[in-house]
């Protein structure tokens, strides 16, 4: 039995590895969640085995051994023999209770991936910033934390909502996942909610033919491409953020892509002005002029929504990072 259950653990924890390995190498785009999920339940499956079943046998097996060492003594006894060693007999009931390997790299770590699981899939999750997109914001190698409760909980890898919460609202920062390809996460500001009316015209932002109050505010130099940039306040209901925008790129948006509800768009010199349409959001990033955002692609459905940015917990190159953003 033990020899069976080691071959096929080896089966499966190869598999693991090979898609983990697969993924890394880019060979194909990966689902964390999915395969955490697996992870789970695999391990899960080995747990449940070893307390109703693995477990008992052991004992069992030492129980037989100790019944079986204890007959060996009296029989000395009636012999008259009363010094016996006992060390092996405890070595060989340690040996008996152990858990073999296989058990050890499923059974064992099923606690620690289910409590891994639980506060990914329901609390909170890490994400590490890749481009520039929300600087000042955020930047490149921030890691920060998401709230996956804020918006609702959701199950797992299917992202079906189960209990309700706060809707998004205008200013968060939201982490959702790239309506073009939804494999991917992407993480901009909310702009425009079901409804709304978003103009971004001239670099400047207007909500429901209300023009968002914007106040200069000194150059942004970026240490990563050594270029300064024009900075703006902007204060959207009552978030206040800063924005960026470069003087030498044009308005108009050019390679807007054929999304879903593209008819609800209008595309000028100028810039565009969309209308939201129900269930869905418009998102744009900080970094206006480098950002990859609803006026390219479209609208996130509220099916996409992972979850609220709220905390920078780590960067590596700049400790002084770590904190709260609004």
């Amino acid at each position: 039995m033990n020899a069976l259950m080691s071959s096929f653990t080896a089966v499966v924890l190869a598999a693991f590895a090979s898609y983990t390995g697969a993924w890394y190498l880019g060979l194909f785009e990966g689902n964390f969640a999915l395969l955490l999920l697996l992870a789970v339940v695999v391990t899960g499956v080995y747990w449940v085995l070893e307390k109703v079943y693995f477990l008992p046998e052991r004992r069992r097996a030492a129980e037989h051994a100790d019944a079986a060492q204890a007959q060996r003594i009296a029989e000395f006894a009636r012999q008259g023999i009363t010094q016996v060693d006992t060390d092996t007999s405890a070595a060989t009931r340690q040996a008996l209770l152990q858990q073999p390997w296989w058990l050890d790299w499923t059974a064992g770590l099923f606690p620690v991936i289910l409590a891994v699981f639980v506060l990914r899939s329901f609390l909170f999750e890490p994400f590490k910033i890749p481009s520039g997109s929300m600087i000042p914001t955020l930047r490149v190698g921030d890691l920060i934390l998401v709230n996956k409760f804020h918006y609702g909980v959701r199950l797992p890898v299917v992202n079906t909502k189960i209990i309700d919460n706060h809707e998004p609202q205008r200013g968060d920062v939201m982490v959702f996942r790239y309506p073009p390809q939804p494999t991917l996460d992407y993480i901009k500001r909310v702009v425009g909610v079901p409804g709304d009316e978003v103009a971004y015209l001239n670099k400047r932002l207007t909500v429901n033919g209300q023009a968002i109050d914007t106040q200069a505010q000194p150059e942004f130099f970026d240490a990563d491409t050594l270029r300064y940039s024009q900075q703006w306040r902007e204060t959207l209901v009552d978030r206040q953020y800063n924005v960026l925008t470069d003087d030498t790129r044009p308005a108009f948006v050019g390679g807007a892509s054929e999304f879903e509800g593209r008819e609800a768009c209008h595309y000028s010199a100028e810039g565009v002005v969309c209308k939201v349409p129900a269930g869905h959001y418009f998102m744009m990033g900080d970094n206006r002029d480098n950002s990859l955002d609803s006026r390219y692609w479209g609208f996130v459905p509220e099916s996409h929504i992972v979850g609220k940015a709220f905390f920078v917990w780590m960067n590596f190159g700049d400790l002084g990072r770590i904190g709260g953003f609004e």
